[in-house]
């Protein structure tokens, strides 16, 4: 098994394999790894299924103890892939709040922020992607 991380890897039916891709790839790439589904009328309006989470996004938790909180991010941790959402809390034993850490595969993009501009352009870029015909197979 190879030692470095490849941007040119083949996924693997095993697990240690894909565990490795994720924990040694650069922070550019884990930043494609903290994607969530989109609602049902974003996806229509966005032309795309899912987008990788930001600050200021409002998300709706769809699974665990917070099933159905809706909120907006706070903090994105590209280096552990986790989420923060406000008004998500935990009490720690000495009884003070802190944020509780979220996979964003557990979250649902209910509003994107579009301000910005890598976002905008990676959606152009798909949306130019959907529109080029494909070219038809020439029958003999």
């Amino acid at each position: 098994m190879k030692k470095t991380w490849s941007r040119k890897w083949v996924s693997s039916s095993q697990p240690r394999k894909q565990r490795k891709y994720r924990y040694n790839a650069p922070l550019h790439t884990r930043r494609k790894f903290l994607s969530a589904h989109l609602s049902p009328e974003l996806r229509n309006r966005l032309g795309t299924r899912s987008l990788p989470v930001r600050k200021g996004d409002e998300v709706k938790v769809m699974v665990g103890s917070f099933r159905g909180y809706k909120g907006l991010v706070d903090r994105v941790d590209i280096r552990n892939s986790k989420v923060y959402v406000d008004g998500v809390k935990i009490k720690k034993p000495d009884g003070s709040e802190i944020l509780r850490a979220l996979q964003p595969s557990n979250l649902m993009l209910t509003n994107a922020v579009m301000d910005d501009k890598r976002r905008q352009q990676a959606l152009d870029r798909k949306e130019k992607k959907s529109v080029q015909p494909k070219k038809e197979a020439k029958k003999k």
